[in-house]
Formats: C-alpha cells, sequence, structure tokens
C-alpha cells in the first residue's frame, strides 16, 4: 500500500500562480514586501524555487495583463532554463475602468468589444507560449434590482464565449470560473458551478468548469460539486486556496483541512490525481502578511497531505461498509485515514526523490530570500490589489 501511496504522489502536479509571488493585499491596503519580483521573468525564477524544494510544481500560470512580455517563446525559454514550463493563461477584464458595469455582459456594444478582444488576446498568448488552457473569471453583475436586464446579461456572455471558443485550437480548452458574489452583490453573471456547467455544456468538449474553493458560500458541499463535475468529465481545474468567510485567498488548507481532504477524496475516487485527468490543479493564492514562497511551498505542502490522506483510505473497508449500510463504520474508516500522519511518509517520498525531507527549512537554509531582497532593490514590484 505504502509505494502504491508514494507512486500517486510521485505523479502529483500543483501549478502556481505568478501573482502569488508579487505584493498583494486586501481591499484597504497592499502590503509591500522586500525581494518580490519586478518582472514577469523574476516571478519565474520564484517559481523555479518552489518546484526546486518540493517537485510537485513545475508549471506556473501567467496573468494577462499582469504578465504582458514583448517575447513568450523567450519566457517560455526562461522557464525551461529554470526547470519549469509555463501554464494556464488567466484573463484580466476587471481592472479597467470601463468594466465598471460589466465586461463581456456589459450593456454598451463597444465595451463587450473590447473585453472580448482581451479574450481573444489571451488566445494568441497560449499559441506563443505553447499554453493550453485559457480561464475566464469574470466580475460581470449587478449590485441594485432593475439595474439591468439578466437575461440580456446570459446572452451577452454566451456570444462572447462563443467567439472566443471558435478561436481555440484543436489542443486548447476554455476553463470557465464561478463566484458566487464580489464585487457585484445583486447578481454575478456566472454565480455557481451550474451557470459555469450549463455555459460549458453549450459551448463543447474544449470547455470546462473551474472550481475556486473560496467561491462558495459557506456550508457548501464542494465535495459534491468535484464529484458530479467529475462524473459528467467537466471539471477543468482547480483553484486552490482557503477561506473562514468569502474569497480570502489564505493558504490552502489554512481553515478547513477536513474540506481539502473531503475534496482530494474526490479526486483519488475518479482517479484524477494522473496528469492526463484532464484535471488542473493551481493555487489562487494573495499573500497578504506572509512571505511569499514559503507561503505556496507549505499550501503545495498542505495539498500533498490531504492528497496523501486520502490515498490511504482502505478503499475496500470503506466500499464494503457502504454497501452493507455501516453508517459508523464508514464514517470511522474516512475519519481514520484522515487522522493518519502522513507527514513521515511524505518526508520519506521526497528524500527518495533527492530532496530534503522539509522543504520550507531547506528554502530557510538556502539564502534565496537573502538573495532577493538584495539582487531586486529598485524599479517597480509586481503587485495588485487595493
Amino acid at each position: 500500500m505504502t509505494e502504491r501511496v508514494k507512486q500517486a504522489l510521485r505523479e502529483q502536479r500543483i501549478e502556481t500562480p505568478s501573482w502569488g509571488y508579487a505584493n498583494s493585499g486586501t481591499r484597504f491596503k497592499v502590503f509591500r514586501q522586500e525581494g518580490v519580483p519586478r518582472t514577469p521573468y523574476e516571478k519565474i525564477d520564484d517559481a523555479a524555487t518552489v518546484h526546486r524544494f518540493t517537485g510537485v510544481a513545475p508549471t506556473v500560470s501567467l496573468h494577462i495583463p499582469w504578465d504582458v512580455v514583448d517575447d513568450y517563446a523567450d519566457l517560455g525559454k526562461h522557464a525551461a532554463d529554470r526547470g519549469v514550463a509555463l501554464g494556464v493563461i488567466n484573463s484580466n477584464v476587471f481592472q479597467d475602468d470601463d468594466y465598471m458595469l460589466g465586461s463581456v455582459t456589459n450593456p454598451d456594444p463597444r465595451v463587450r468589444r473590447k473585453a472580448t478582444d482581451h479574450l481573444l488576446a489571451c488566445v494568441d498568448v497560449m499559441d506563443q507560449s505553447g499554453s493550453t488552457d485559457l480561464k475566464l473569471w469574470f466580475s460581470d453583475g449587478t449590485n441594485y434590482p432593475g439595474q439591468d436586464n439578466i437575461r440580456a446579461r446570459q446572452d451577452r456572455l454566451a456570444e462572447a464565449l462563443q467567439e472566443v471558443y471558435a478561436r481555440l485550437s484543436s489542443d486548447q480548452r476554455m476553463l470557465l470560473e464561478y463566484k458566487l458574489f464580489e464585487p457585484a452583490f445583486y447578481t454575478m453573471d456566472v454565480p455557481d458551478w451550474g451557470t459555469s456547467y450549463a455555459h460549458c455544456l453549450a459551448l463543447g468538449d474544449q470547455a470546462q468548469v473551474v472550481i475556486d474553493t473560496g467561491h462558495h458560500a459557506p456550508g457548501t458541499n464542494i465535495e459534491f460539486i468535484v464529484a458530479f463535475l467529475l462524473r459528467a468529465a467537466k471539471l477543468g481545474a482547480f483553484d486552490f486556496n482557503s477561506r473562514f468567510y468569502a474569497d480570502d485567498d489564505l493558504m490552502v488548507g489554512a481553515a478547513d483541512p477536513f474540506q481539502l481532504f473531503r475534496i482530494m477524496h474526490e479526486i483519488v475516487q475518479a482517479d484524477a490525481l494522473k496528469q492526463d485527468s484532464g484535471v488542473t490543479f493551481m493555487l489562487d493564492q494573495c499573500h497578504n502578511i506572509e512571505p511569499k514562497i514559503p507561503a505556496i511551498i507549505r499550501s503545495v505542502m498542505n495539498v500533498q497531505e490531504a492528497t496523501a490522506k486520502a490515498l490511504v483510505i482502505d478503499a475496500e473497508a470503506l466500499a464494503q461498509a457502504q454497501r452493507d449500510g455501516d453508517v459508523l463504520g464508514a464514517n470511522a474508516v474516512f475519519m481514520d485515514a484522515f487522522q493518519t500522519d502522513v507527514r513521515p511518509l511524505l518526508a520519506e517520498l521526497r528524500e527518495e526523490q533527492g530532496l530534503d525531507p522539509d522543504p520550507i527549512a531547506a528554502y530557510g537554509r538556502s539564502g534565496y530570500a537573502e538573495q532577493i531582497r538584495a539582487d531586486r532593490v529598485g524599479g517597480e514590484a509586481a503587485g495588485w490589489g487595493a
């Protein structure tokens, strides 16, 4: 069993976000830190550092226009030289003044055209970078009853999605994210997994749903959504983070490690850990007060631990208890796995892979933090937020 678990963990891949290495903040304040990247190239350097210490983070998501460069092939070469690759391309149609009333669902056709053109330009970036996935999240919605025609906004959304979908090549995908509320509070145009699923279903096989663990109402059973979308072959990607209240974007597993375990159980049951499963596992975090790189390393480790616990579930005993209607027995099997300390197993696996068993400690000893604080003086630090 131990070797089976290790083999599954060897195959796990977790993509890190370029923006997670930059200055970030809350709605009120961006907290600046020394040594954060100033360019997409330096973000790649930091992502490569996370991969060097964890061994499971070989790709990095880009966000356009935050990560615009003159030559994406050159950026890709820079990544390859450092042992990583460019991953998902994320669009941004929420930070322009024109998008106050929406982007692709805006009542003004000029604004809709501008937003759709940006999405098409992101597909151009995919072509140049070699990325196969375009992730779409829309801040579009309304704040007041009567502000706009809800049905018409869905028509506009469908029209824009169809135009961008038609632009994809045969090996590219569109990943549609949803969010319950914020920045709009009366209606969001893609508020839940059902809305995203319906649009993806209408588009075709190359359109799939993205789950962000922080984008749901409190108490939502996210693992049910995972199971449903896996069954329908419509789960394209995860944005892993953690929240106490809303879209807190905290380190993965910080608020509810049990929820993370339950989610990973559904992934393991569906044999969706493998790279050819079609599910891309990503982090989407904005570290406000903690150091960037070690916080991302910690999140990667937390996902690994939840995955390992899901893998040590006695699947045969669980299935038998479920068939027998043994409620307490089934729950006991489940809880035994969650309460298992898998850290020694992961430390052993890392040593077998030539990695330090404690990635956080190894990063601390590496001197990389001191190096980037000294080297990245001057210029404009990358960042976003209030």
